[in-house]
């Protein structure tokens, strides 16, 4: 029997002129059968791309079943040659087959914890199509491919006046004979690969098919044309024999444009999706002008004044620059060349824009429900529709009332996604909004969330249950009271009311034993918010009352013996502690836990060997809660920044009691002043030891406070004198002035 007809369509992966070539190729000279350059056990899955809920971009996801973390990614764009090749031929009712390596094979052969099929490996280019490209002067591939093969090999009726296919199986040959001289591969996976794809063309003969299509990469062509030589069966089944493999499945996961645009992790290396994209869909004599049609919808919607003259001016001017340059048709740079002379009169700022919303875009595939998926996956997509909370590849804010039961669940979902690693959101307010029953939140959905769904499936099928797990085996690995507590408050957040009361045993349990002071205070934060926000979610948080009880009493016992004789960096991180702490107190309102720590902080105020910052801190608290009475704060203050005082404890002192916040000297005339006249009393070898602490805390004020603050000392409202009237006596003052009258000759 002869060989079949085999026709190799060597392509630039994602290349809209290799599309579009390819799709003539087969509406022309319709084959018996197309090949693929794709893993041979996606087969089964193949099909699905011919429903009517697919749309790309998408991505082929294999991963090994019992390590989902070992996964690769094939992307399809909707300019992606694969993808056209697979379209058409479902669409003409020809059979399809993959002949690439298995994925039970490739997955087997690398140890990544993530990977992406594709082009790249050792002893050969990228894109060989852009080794080309460069040695014809041309800086993009896909433009080379367009001006040398696509344009000048079609007459105006479309019809080939030569074919492109065959020149590049020619260029291919020549390349390789530069990259590999042996003709074979160096690197062991792509002569596996090359060996699986030259059996599929075998095998497909074999079946008696006598007219083949092969779509692939264009640096595989010289291979495959090897595949009826004589001996070269042999030597494939030798090269593919005795490989290991693992268990493997194979699906479909929706892609972005945005990944498409990425060179490193999962993406594809499309520097410009959007533009392929509407070249590959908009290919006629209109392309340029549709384009700029669009660039100028983006910009009006942005409030960027975009006209219908200048549409048509920046088309002209597009057209211009590709005579001008010598090309048969404008590019993208000619076209972002003219969008920046006619919209953004030479400024970049729209040109952000179009390249954000369209050169690359923010475009989300989709899959069909009977497409293959984890059960925690099918559960991931009935509570997105019950929330009615569809993944998007663009970045919106959701402004959330927590009030509304829609928006509760949905604040529910979003949690327990980032307690599962998968955060789909970000929450853009801090937690100090919490009880306004408001949250923010910046969502946008990512490709490999598809993967980490998948990963997080071995802790249960829906997310509720897989989220429980999660934090439970969490909570146990825990040794941090501090993150056991952050843990209880994001349970509570998630609605995850069953895991509360395992999280709170664990918390009293470990406060019980505790013995480190600043571990106990950083639980006291969260377990304060848990307890005061509660019942914005309906959540009973009545058992937290208890714990924090108990690490209070902990906390001010241990306070003070704590603070002493510990150096600059130590009393740093317990003066953040011990003011998280008093909010938190404050914030619950119990009296009672109030005073006691009062109580350890006017020791610590008081305590030698206690670090001025600390001194300082425990000054300012006692103060804001109108504990001393009239003068005594004035005298506290004059009292660490007297001469006695080293003038660096002095400067930390001044640190710690001012904080982050400079209100108290714009309102208090003489603690102004006191801070001011020490300032000026100092040596110049004190002044130069404390500048950089004093700046540091100053730079900490809003910029308000500190202009009214240098006011004040400008206009010489500051006194430096003492608020505290002293009461004169007279007998020695009479004293006095006879010395004196004495001293000055005269009489008294």
């Amino acid at each position: 029997m002869s060989d079949p007809r085999v026709r190799l369509l060597g392509i630039r992966h994602h290349g809209p002129g290799s599309a579009r070539a390819v799709r003539r190729v087969l509406e022309q000279a319709p084959p018996e059968l197309v090949l693929l350059e794709a893993p041979a056990d996606a087969e089964p899955v193949l099909a699905l791309a011919a429903h009517a809920d697919m749309a790309p971009p998408v991505a082929m996801l294999a991963y090994v079943t019992d390590r989902p973390e070992r996964a690769s990614f094939s992307p399809f764009a909707s300019f992606s040659p694969e993808w056209v090749a697979l379209r058409w031929a479902l669409d003409a009712g020809v059979p399809v087959r993959c002949i690439d390596l298995p994925t039970r094979v490739g997955l087997a052969h690398r140890n990544d914890d993530q990977l992406t099929l594709g082009l790249d490996g050792t002893g050969r280019p990228a894109d060989p199509l852009a080794d080309l490209a460069r040695a014809a002067g041309y800086d993009d591939a896909e433009r080379w491919w367009e001006d040398v093969v696509e344009h000048r090999s079609r007459t105006d009726d479309g019809s080939f006046v030569m074919a492109p296919f065959d020149a590049i199986a020619d260029a291919m040959n020549a390349v390789r004979e530069v990259y590999q001289p042996s003709g074979e591969p160096d690197d062991v996976t792509e002569q596996r690969r090359e060996a699986h794809m030259r059996a599929g063309i075998r095998t497909a003969a074999a079946d008696g098919c006598t007219d083949l299509v092969v779509v692939c990469g264009a640096w595989h062509v010289p291979a495959l044309g090897r595949a009826f030589d004589t001996g070269q069966a042999r030597r494939d089944a030798a090269t593919l024999r005795g490989l290991p493999k693992v268990k493997s499945m194979v699906t479909w996961v929706p892609w972005t444009h945005r990944r498409l645009a990425s060179a490193t992790g999962y993406g594809a290396g499309v520097t410009a999706p959007g533009w392929y994209d509407h070249l590959y869909t908009h290919g006629g004599g209109d392309v340029i002008a549709r384009w700029f049609a669009d660039a100028a919808h983006v910009l009006r919607a942005a409030d960027h004044p975009a006209s219908a003259a200048d549409v048509v001016e920046a088309t002209r001017l597009a057209e211009a620059l590709a005579v001008l340059r010598g090309r048969p048709l404008a590019g993208l740079a000619e076209v972002d060349d003219a969008a920046r002379a006619v919209f953004g009169h030479g400024s970049d700022l729209p040109m952000r824009l179009i390249s954000s919303d369209l050169v690359v875009g923010n475009r989300l595939g989709h899959v069909p429900d009977s497409t293959p998926m984890v059960p925690l996956a099918r559960s991931l997509a009935a509570e997105q529709k019950r929330c009615r909370l569809k993944p998007d590849g663009a970045r919106k804010v959701l402004e959330l009332d927590l009030r509304q039961s829609l928006h509760l669940q949905r604040s529910h979902l979003l949690h327990r996604l980032a307690l599962l690693d998968i955060p789909w959101g970000r929450e853009t307010e801090g937690r100090g909004s919490a009880g306004t029953f408001r949250e923010t939140w910046e969502v946008r959905w990512e490709p490999e969330f598809e993967l980490r769904v998948i990963e997080a499936s071995a802790l249960g099928t829906t997310v509720a249950t897989a989220c429980t797990a999660s934090v439970l085996q969490r909570a146990g690995d825990t040794a941090s009271l501090g993150e056991l507590t952050v843990l209880l408050e994001r349970c509570l957040l998630a609605g995850l009311d069953d895991t509360v009361p395992a999280i709170l045993r664990l918390v009293d349990d470990r406060s019980a034993v505790s013995a480190d002071v600043a571990r106990l205070m950083e639980a006291v934060p969260p377990l304060a918010r848990t307890l005061r926000y509660g019942d914005v979610r309906a959540t009973d948080a009545g058992a937290v009352r208890a714990v924090i009880g108990g690490i209070v009493d902990r906390v001010v016992a241990g306070l003070v013996p704590a603070c002493v004789g510990i150096d600059d960096d130590e009393s740093a991180a317990m003066a953040g502690l011990v003011r998280d702490t008093q909010s938190a107190l404050a914030l619950l309102g119990d009296r009672d836990h109030l005073a006691a720590m009062h109580r350890a902080l006017a020791e610590v105020s008081e305590r030698e060997r206690v670090h001025g910052l600390l001194h300082g801190v425990a000054t300012r608290l006692l103060a804001d809660a109108q504990l001393f009475g009239p003068g005594e704060l004035e005298r506290r203050v004059s009292r660490q920044l007297s001469p006695a005082v080293a003038a660096l404890d002095a400067a930390a002192f001044v640190e710690g009691f001012l904080g982050e916040s400079g209100a108290v000297l714009v309102h208090d005339d003489v603690l102004l002043g006191a801070i001011d006249g020490w300032l000026a009393t100092l040596t110049s070898e004190g002044f130069t030891q404390v500048l950089p602490v004093v700046r540091r805390t100053f730079a900490s004020f809003e910029a308000a406070e500190r202009r009214a603050i240098g006011e004040r000392v400008r206009t010489g409202a500051a006194p430096a004198t003492h608020r505290v009237e002293h009461r004169l006596d007279p007998a020695r003052v009479a004293a006095g002035l006879a010395t004196v009258a004495a001293l000055l000759g005269r009489r008294s």
